[in-house]
């Protein structure tokens, strides 16, 4: 028990050690809630959630250097509380205004912006704190949202395609299978891959999204489909 104690005390104190595992926590963090963003084919996702909690986490580790290390008085907190709020700049390039006035990318940008803080509250140390709320980012992330799209009356999915000459077919067979009641907007492809185009589809038929799905990956160029 005094050996534990002992490593719980040592991982709090600002050392070479605990500097290096809060890097790697803000890292492995970033990447749990950034991997699940990428999943639904966000432009920012793994690397992206990377990056912004390592950010985070390297803003508290300078305060705290500049404050333990160097001697120099001042507010700890100056310098993360910026970061606080600046991220919502980077958030708002995730969040697009659709043609048919419908909003994505909240959750993405929300993500980020949590992600941040987390970088920096293990950029301090408060590990419990972080481990916790990237857990719950992971259960918000896929089993809400599995309930929101149950409870919508709405069906909306994502299809990048990376054969453009298929699109006119796949639009056809979504209009086969939705009849009119469908709605299919061309974007830049979410992944950022060149030369692939992003089909964003709305529908108000409840469909099992299952099998539709199974149907489309008949379709050879498609690269990924998502709720």
């Amino acid at each position: 028990m005094d050996i534990i104690g002992y490593f719980v005390r040592y991982i709090h104190e600002f050392n070479g050690f605990s500097v290096l595992l809060r890097i790697v926590l803000a890292v492995i963090a970033g990447g749990i809630i950034g991997n699940e963003r990428g999943m639904h084919g966000s432009a920012a996702g793994l690397r992206t959630h990377i990056f912004v909690c390592m950010g985070g986490a390297l803003t508290s580790l300078c305060s705290l250097y500049v404050s333990k290390v160097m001697g120099v008085e001042g507010d700890v907190f100056r310098i993360p509380a910026s970061v606080v709020s600046g991220i919502g700049f980077l958030g708002a390039g995730t969040i697009l205004v659709k043609s048919d006035s419908s909003i994505v990318g909240l959750t993405t940008a929300a993500g980020m912006w949590v992600t941040a803080i987390t970088g920096i509250a293990l950029g301090y140390g408060f590990y419990t704190g972080s481990i916790i709320t990237t857990l719950i980012c992971v259960v918000n992330a896929t089993l809400f949202t599995k309930m929101e799209h149950n409870r919508l009356r709405y069906m909306r999915f994502y299809i990048e395609v990376s054969d453009v000459d298929i699109i006119q077919s796949i639009v056809d067979k979504l209009y086969a299978i939705l009849s009119d009641d469908v709605y299919i907007d061309t974007i830049p492809a979410k992944s950022g891959i060149v030369g692939n185009v992003g089909l964003e589809v709305t529908t108000s038929t409840k469909n099992d999204f299952d099998r539709l799905k199974k149907e489309l990956n008949s379709f050879k160029g498609i690269n990924f489909i998502v709720q």
